[in-house]
């Protein structure tokens, strides 16, 4: 069995059907199907070309995975993030759990500092039911272009989410994207370029935040994942053990570039079964 435990409804250019399709032919049995909530002006305008449905609630709308879930009963499971600046977010999140069976809150996309106060109430209360908190983290980088931004950093920072993670010891969190997984090393580059290269430096302020905080895990998808555990194939198998039961295996993509890696590792099938569906079962209570 295998659970992918990030991707989104019509995400580069994949409708139901294709998405249906997709999964069967990667062995995938179920995806965490995710939205994006996040004002016009804090997603960069061209997510347009790979999520048509950009709206007055964001980039990819909590319905749009709901009538995913409605055509492919058992297929999907729901997520919901929204923006915790709203003052009816907890509200909205609450009737997405009782009335849509949501059992994630993701995907938390947002130009805003990851422990917001009212972010923190939101994480509270996914603690309280159960929700696992998935976080994008992405530094700002000069990207050689000036309108409509210079850049589109998310999350604040590893130090915003770390104090996130302490301030909710109830609420189970997810770190995922470039500003999370460029700390799996020691060495700096995590401000300096979006995916960094080369041997992973001791010191990674993920390999401390997974030791110091048993409610954080990883999600391993898009190219920032599968780049950062590429990176050193040693290391990585020693990280994969060290920390069996808080890495899942997610894409947020339609290729099957993180299952090459992983199976090439050799790890035990018991680890492997961790990763690809139990640790994913596991946090939602399934």
């Amino acid at each position: 069995m295998i659970i992918d435990c990030h991707n989104h409804p019509d995400w580069h250019g994949h409708n139901l059907a294709r998405f249906l399709e997709n999964m069967d032919r990667h062995g995938i049995s179920q995806t965490w199907l995710l939205s994006w909530e996040a004002p016009a002006d804090e997603y960069d305008p061209h997510y347009s070309y790979c999520t048509p449905d950009t709206g007055v609630n964001g980039p990819i709308s909590f319905s749009r995975c709901v009538a995913y879930a409605e055509k492919a009963p058992g297929r999907f499971i729901l997520g919901f993030a929204p923006d915790p600046r709203r003052p009816d977010a907890i509200d909205r999140l609450r009737a997405a759990v009782e009335i849509f069976g949501a059992k994630v809150c993701g995907e938390l996309k947002l130009r805003m500092m990851c422990d917001n106060p009212d972010a923190i109430r939101m994480y509270r209360f996914c603690g309280e039911r159960g929700l696992p908190v998935l976080v994008h983290l992405d530094y700002e980088f000069d990207a050689g272009v000036r309108y409509p931004r210079p850049n589109w950093w998310y999350g604040g920072g590893i130090e915003a989410f770390e104090r996130a993670v302490k301030a909710c010891p109830e609420t189970n969190f997810l770190g995922h994207a470039p500003g999370f997984w460029a700390h799996i090393s020691g060495d700096g580059q995590f401000d300096k370029v979006p995916y960094p290269e080369g041997k992973v430096v001791p010191g990674g302020k993920i390999i401390e935040m997974l030791r110091k905080n048993a409610n954080l895990s990883c999600d391993i998808s898009a190219f920032s994942g599968c780049n950062a555990l590429k990176r050193d194939p040693e290391f990585t198998r020693q990280f994969l053990v060290e920390f069996q039961d808080r890495v899942l295996f997610g894409r947020d993509s339609f290729d099957g570039q993180h299952r090459e890696f992983l199976d090439s590792l050799g790890l035990p099938e018991e680890i492997c079964s961790k990763i690809y569906w139990r640790n994913a079962r596991k946090l939602i209570c399934v």
